[in-house]
């Protein structure tokens, strides 16, 4: 249905709904109002509504562009009224809804944050850990999330693989889990959407977060044994019970930690060990000498109380060296053998027997006699002594007298004279060895029965007893030891000679004797170790022919060769706790020579890691440590230190051997655990049960595990009951704290009446043995509120802002403050919408990107085009967003930020176009006349706009071209308008009024501002000259004229149309040359606005073309009507104007008496005619009226209903006909020889004023100007000229 008003139809809409994309960018076209008018009338389109802010609309076309960024999540729909006017009828309007197309700005969001879970270290494979879930509020495709996985911290190449997602955000196992390996997992998961349009871009959104997942330890692993090896020493015969050492194991399930029991598993050995603690002791009686081997090694089982996840028992084992170190419990004991051959394994034996030959040399041992003594103690406890004893013991000694361990002994003969077969037949002896080491039970007795040979009388002799020679050891076989021993016989013959022998047989198989000459040598070098035997004796026989015998003893001493290095007795591995100084002695021997260079032994440290914090006696062998040992300083994880000494002898050359020298340094539990961090600050969210707060961390300096485990645990407080700590182990001796939300707490911000809590957690080491010392750090946990409450922008940022146009600011020039009461926000800017203002009124767009508002509150310039000029005032309305509001309302208020722009003097003064012709009349222009005028404009504004008017130069061009400078002949006034300011142009000094032509002032504009901007313009002054001075004179006196001067003016004023300026008012004298009494004259210019004026003729012309204002000034005493006085005339001069004057007056008193005359039979028809002419001229709207150009020399134009007597602006150009001589020109008066129509001429247009042209030589005052541009399209019609009635 149309509605129709007066007949025009109402314009109508016919659309409901429009989609907007929501990604159109801001000044982007969005769709087009279309309304329908059947009368085709022009539009105009409006919207409104609440909504109404996120567009503009071009009134003319309907075209909508978008203001403010729309989004669809937030409004996906909403609605507007839209507004038509055809400008006839009232505005039509109409909802219209706007459906916001979706496109694809946002990224999936994860939601129930934060992910995090604790698994199972033996979940099976493909088992659900975790499920995650994010939301897309776009639609379609763009809201379908897939999720991957991509990153797994720690990173690894196997890690990477040992979970994968499901397409529902479920988590999946995908390989086998170790605490042992990695206790804790950090997943970044990726959600990514199935793409979409943004910007007319396929776009894909995505974004991450984390899944904690943390391990938990099950008993999958067997225990392990701390600081192996292990070894000990302990004393034979020591009581039961005695601590050796101790072992110990943990379990490696750090997070199960089971309690462990030990245990020995070889059978028949002396030791025990406690089930709990791991330390060995001795269970049974140690006997050194019975043991296979002075160590023993025992196989410890260390082993779980509880089954495995697999029911088995998990366990492990490890071997312990025990060195059982000697004690001196052994006295030596005698065997019936021969070294090396003995068999110290079977009885000892008491009973020996020799034999020996009567009254034998004194040092021969007695023969057949083999005894070896052995102590099995070691070292020094196997030292003994040997000497005799028994009825005999007096002619036999024994040798050696010292054996270390294991040695063979001699009887040798002391005194041969008590050797006698004569005196008994045998001999007995006792040897006893004593252990002087040993005092309970030092001593063996061995009883040697020695056999007495009987001798011949005569038997060689030898001339000495007893030779005493000597061999280097390991000389070669055949060295010579003598060259010669020979006997007397003094028997003769074969009874006399003499052969030689070595007796006993067995010190054959070492030394020779030539049988010839006695001569000793050599026999195998290699038996010949003074270390095994350094004296050998030998009986050298010499057998005459009769078989008689003379012996002489050799004593066969074996010079030392430093063949033998020394040897270190006992194995050096010793135990002490740190903290502790080391002492102990290094044993050692050297077979050579004892007392001599080779056996002298000397002990040095050789270079090594620790030899500096170690010294030793060079002499005695006794080490000891610098100072305590630290057991944290040692690298070694078993806290073993390693020192080498070297043993030598100062033979030549000198040998030696080196022992190494173990320490083993107990840990001590002497560290107390450390925090990282003095003090600890953590946040977490109100209302979040079980959450993570954060993590501590603490080390501990001790090496080993069992001392440097920590445990953390909550001090009791003000608050500590709402968190749980956990602890698990980073490294050796660095474990951290894991600080979480109790899950049956929830916390209230709202509540609390602090924000926070100061929890104080302790670090305590968990030794087996003792508890070690604790510490503590504060920790300091700030309760966070949920953002729920919308930012405010601060009013004292909302204050005006000032900025200077023309990019002479630039960057930041104002910052927006928002506050929000939520303690965790983020706040940012956004720009709503832009409005510009020039005063009070719109300035459309033009500032819209002038400034940019910055999402931290800054404003900034962004345009080099600001004009105060176009806009002087700019508001921006806008609001503060929460980026991290939960929930609520996340905008505050839009507000309105007005910036101001302050003018900058960047505009030049501006003349306003001249429409007006200045006229100077120099004879009646006195100082500070103005004759002309000028308006400029200035767009900038206060002082800046204020403008100065001055006139810089004043030329005359004359009517010959000639132009002259003056100076000081004009002066300007300025004086300020509403909108402009004018410069009054006025005389500043007595004009020259016989210069003919026009002025050429140039008029110079500057404003006030420094540096000032200046324009000028040329003003054209025309002068109009004595020539046109026309004297009226008057029959009444000066007074009276005076009095009527502007009754006279008026009357002037309406007849000519032109400006009437009087020059003087005078009486006259002399009035022969008039035929009237005239008393007074009037001396005026009449000039028009368009600078031309009339002359005497002209103007007698004008006044007798209106009979009604001749009479009017005749009434006032007009009588004559002559050209202006110039100089004063001669009285001849005076009477030839007189008489013309009368002339000219009889002349047309004749005119108009017979114009009456001739008239007076017509007149009733001419007056019907005028009559009917005035009613239509009178009916004619002067709106209606033409204008056109003139025909010169008439009153007829080119154009019905223009008049010649405007008052129009002319063009300077156009010949104002100032030219005396000018009579080229045709005049456009209408009343020049203007005749009356005749009376066969009965054509109506000749009575509305229709004549000929006369005259072609009458000179014309007005110049054509109607031909110049109209700006006012205004034209008259002069009911003056409607008829010829006078």
């Amino acid at each position: 249905l149309l509605l129709v008003v007066s007949g025009n139809t109402v314009p109508f809409f016919n659309m409901t709904v429009v989609y907007v994309p929501e990604d159109l960018e801001l000044g982007q076209h969005a769709f087009q109002l279309m309304a329908t008018d059947i009368d085709g009338d022009p539009l105009t389109y409006s919207i409104s509504g609440p909504d109404a802010f996120y567009f503009s609309v071009d009134a003319q076309t309907g075209n909508v562009i978008l203001r403010n960024s729309l989004d669809r999540e937030l409004l996906p729909k909403f609605t507007i009224i839209v507004k038509v006017f055809d400008g006839k009828n009232e505005a039509v309007s109409k909802k219209l809804t706007i459906i916001v197309e979706d496109r694809n700005d946002n990224a999936p969001v994860f939601q129930y944050l934060p992910y995090e879970t604790s698994i199972p270290e033996n979940m099976k494979l493909n088992s659900i850990i975790y499920t995650v879930f994010a939301n897309d509020s776009d639609t379609g495709n763009a809201s379908k999330v897939s999720y991957s996985i991509e990153e797994v911290i720690p990173d690894s190449g196997k890690n990477h693989w040992l979970f994968y997602i499901l397409p529902n955000g479920s988590v999946v196992l995908n390989g086998s889990l170790d605490y042992a390996t990695n206790a804790f997992y950090q997943l970044k998961i990726l959600a990514k959407d199935g793409g979409g349009l943004l910007h007319n871009v396929l776009t894909f959104q995505q974004s991450s977060t984390y899944l904690s997942l943390t391990i938990r330890d099950l008993p999958n692993l067997d225990p392990r044994f701390l600081s192996e090896p292990y070894s000990g020493s302990v004393p034979e015969n020591c009581s039961l019970g005695t601590t050796v050492l101790t072992v110990t194991a943990v379990d490696r399930d750090t997070g199960v930690n089971d309690e462990i029991s030990y245990s020995i598993t070889n059978a028949s050995v002396p030791f025990a060990i406690s089930a709990t603690t791991g330390t060995i002791t001795v269970s049974g009686p140690l006997d050194r000498e019975q043991l296979p081997s002075e160590e023993v090694l025992l196989e410890v089982t260390a082993r779980e109380k509880n089954l495995d996840i697999h029911g088995k028992v998990a366990q492990t084992s490890t071997m312990v060296a025990v060195m059982v170190t000697d004690v001196n419990d052994n006295k030596p004991q005698f065997y019936r053998c021969s070294l090396p051959s003995c068999d110290f394994s079977t009885s000892a034996q008491n009973n020996f027997r020799g034999n020996i030959i009567e009254h034998s040399s004194s040092r021969l041992p007695v023969s057949n006699l083999s005894i070896v003594a052995h102590d099995p103690d070691k070292g020094i406890n196997s030292n003994y002594e040997l000497y005799l004893q028994g009825p005999n013991a007096s002619a036999f000694t024994v040798s050696p007298t010292k054996i270390v361990g294991t040695g063979e002994v001699q009887l040798l003969v002391q005194d041969p004279s008590s050797v006698d077969y004569e005196i008994s037949h045998v001999m007995v002896v006792q040897i006893i060895a004593n252990d002087m080491g040993n005092p309970t039970d030092c001593c063996s007795t061995a009883t040697v029965t020695i056999d007495l040979i009987d001798s011949n009388d005569h038997i060689p002799e030898f001339p000495q007893s007893t030779y005493n020679l000597s061999v280097m050891e390991n000389s070669p076989t055949g060295t010579i030891i003598s060259p010669n021993i020979t006997a007397y016989d003094p028997d003769s013959g074969v009874l006399g000679q003499i052969t030689y022998q070595l007796l006993p047989e067995s010190i054959r198989k070492i030394f020779t004797v030539n049988a010839m000459t006695g001569a000793v040598l050599v026999q195998n070098g290699s038996l010949l170790d003074r270390e095994t035997r350094s004296i050998y004796y030998a009986n050298l026989q010499a057998k005459d022919g009769g078989n008689l015998v003379g012996t002489t003893v050799l004593e066969i001493t074996v010079l030392d060769d430093n063949d033998m290095a020394p040897i270190v007795t006992g194995s050096y591995f010793i135990s002490v706790e740190e903290g502790q100084n080391v002492r102990t002695q290094i044993q050692a021997i050297d077979n050579d020579e004892p007392g001599s260079r080779n056996s002298e032994l000397g002990f040095k440290i050789l270079p090594g890691p620790f030899s500096n914090n170690f010294t030793i006696n060079a002499t005695t062998g006794e080490m000891h440590s610098k100072e305590p040992l630290d057991r944290e300083a040692l690298e070694d994880d078993r806290g073993q230190v390693v020192v080498t000494v070297e043993v030598y002898d100062h033979g030549v050359p000198k040998l030696h051997t080196s022992v190494n020298v173990t320490i083993t340094v107990g840990d001590m539990n002497d560290n107390a655990p450390m925090f990282l961090n003095q003090s600890y600050e953590f946040s977490v969210f109100e209302d979040s049960p079980g959450s993570i707060v954060g993590e501590v961390e603490a080390t501990d300096a001790d090496r080993t595990e069992i001392n440097s485990r920590i445990s953390f645990l909550l001090q009791r407080g003000s608050g500590s009951s709402n968190f749980l700590i956990r602890s698990y182990p980073l490294g050796r001796g660095y474990y951290g704290g894991q600080l979480s939300v109790d899950p049956d707490m929830s916390l209230d911000y709202d509540t609390l009446q602090q924000k926070f809590f100061f929890l104080v957690v302790l670090a305590e080491n968990t030794a087996a043995d003792n508890m070690g010392d604790t510490a503590n750090v504060s920790v300091v946990v700030h309760i966070l509120d949920i953002n729920d409450e919308p930012p405010t922008i601060l009013p004292a940022s909302l204050q005006d802002v000032h900025v200077s146009e023309n990019g002479t600011q630039q960057g930041l020039v104002h910052t927006l403050v928002a506050s929000d009461p939520d303690t965790n926000h983020s706040l940012v800017f956004e720009e709503l919408a832009v409005t510009c203002f020039k005063g009070a009124s719109s300035a459309g767009e033009v500032c819209w990107d002038w400034f940019v508002l910055a999402p931290n509150g800054s404003v900034l310039v962004n345009s080099s085009d600001i004009d105060y000029e176009l806009c002087d005032r700019v508001v921006l309305t806008l609001r503060a967003e929460d980026l991290y509001t939960k929930k609520g309302n996340r905008y505050s208020q839009n507000e309105t930020l007005r910036i101001l722009i302050t003018d900058v003097n960047d505009n030049t003064p501006l003349f306003l176009p001249i429409l007006q012709t200045f006229v100077v009349v120099p004879e009646i222009s006195p100082v500070d006349l103005q004759v002309a005028t000028v308006r400029a404009t200035d767009a900038d504004s206060g002082p800046r706009g204020a403008i100065t008017f001055s006139i810089v130069s004043v030329v005359l061009v004359e009517d010959n071209g000639v132009s002259r400078p003056f100076e000081n002949l004009f002066k300007v006034v300025t004086a300020p308008e509403q909108d402009s300011y004018v410069g009054s142009i006025q005389v500043a000094s007595n004009l020259d009024g016989s210069l003919k032509g026009q002025y050429q002032v140039t008029v110079k504009a500057q404003d006030s501002e420094t540096p000032g901007n200046t324009a000028q313009t040329v003003l054209n002054i025309f002068t109009v000259d004595q020539s046109y001075r026309v004297r009226l004179q008057f029959t009444t006196t000066v007074d009276k004229v005076q009095s009527n001067s502007e009754k006279i003016k008026a009357a002037l004023t309406t007849v000519t149309k032109a400006g009437v300026y009087v020059a003087a008012i005078r009486s006259i004298e002399d009035t022969r040359a008039s035929q009237v009494e005239a008393k007074s004259v009037m001396e005026a210019y009449f000039v028009y606005s368009n600078g031309t004026a009339l002359d005497v003729n002209q103007l007698s012309v004008l006044i007798q073309s209106d009979p009604l204002v001749l009479a009017k000034l005749v009434n006032l005493g007009l009588a004559v009507i002559g050209p202006g006085e110039v100089v004063k005339p001669t009285r001849e001069t005076e009477l030839i104007g007189i008489i013309a004057g009368l002339a000219v007056f009889l002349l047309i008193f004749i005119l108009i008496m017979t114009l009456v005359v001739v008239l007076t039979t017509r007149s009733y028809k001419r007056k019907l005619s005028a009559m009917k002419a005035l009613k239509v001229a009178t009916t004619f709207s002067p709106a209606m009226a033409q204008q056109g150009a003139g025909i010169p020399g008439t009153n007829q134009y080119n154009a019905e209903g223009a008049n010649p007597m405007l008052n129009l602006s002319f063009d300077p150009s156009h010949d104002l006909g100032f030219h005396e001589d000018s009579s080229s020109v045709a005049s456009v008066n209408s009343l020049d020889e203007n005749t009356v129509n005749a009376p066969e001429d009965n054509n109506l247009k000749a009575m509305q004023g229709k004549a000929q042209l006369t005259d072609p030589t009458d000179e014309e005052v007005l110049v054509a100007t109607l031909d110049l541009k109209d700006p006012t399209k205004t034209a008259y019609i002069n009911t003056t000229f409607t008829t010829t009635d006078l």
